[in-house]
């Protein structure tokens, strides 16, 4: 029904604002991460994340027609494009961290603190 997807809507809006509250309070204020309530608004959240992950999973699974693309997300006009462009998206967080972690002259180049984390 429609008012589902208002519902879903507002929870997406909600799941990207809290970050994104959170990353301008440290670009205002980086000595913002020693306070115990940011932190706390940041393991809320987290935890929230992680609980909403599972609950997405076990509607897939449970609700699922034996076929993935029988989801909402699987009936995207683009087809292939669209598949293309998620996966794409999905993946270059995490290519452009290991370009990064593997060039040895970009490594030297970061903070102390940087090189100390990993």
């Amino acid at each position: 029904p429609r008012s589902r997807g208002i519902r879903a809507g507002c929870g997406l809006m909600v799941v990207y604002l809290v970050p994104a509250a959170l990353t301008l309070l440290v670009s205002i204020n980086p000595s913002i991460t020693d306070n115990g309530v940011w932190r706390s608004l940041c393991d809320l959240h987290s935890a929230g994340c992680v609980f909403g992950t599972i609950a997405l999973a076990y509607s897939l699974f449970a609700y699922a027609q034996g076929n993935i693309f029988h989801e909402e997300e699987g009936r995207s006009p683009l087809g292939g494009v669209g598949l293309v462009a998620a996966v794409v998206v999905a993946l270059f967080p995490f290519v452009s961290w290991l370009y990064i972690y593997v060039n040895k002259d970009m490594r030297e180049s970061w903070p102390t603190h940087c090189k100390t984390v990993m």
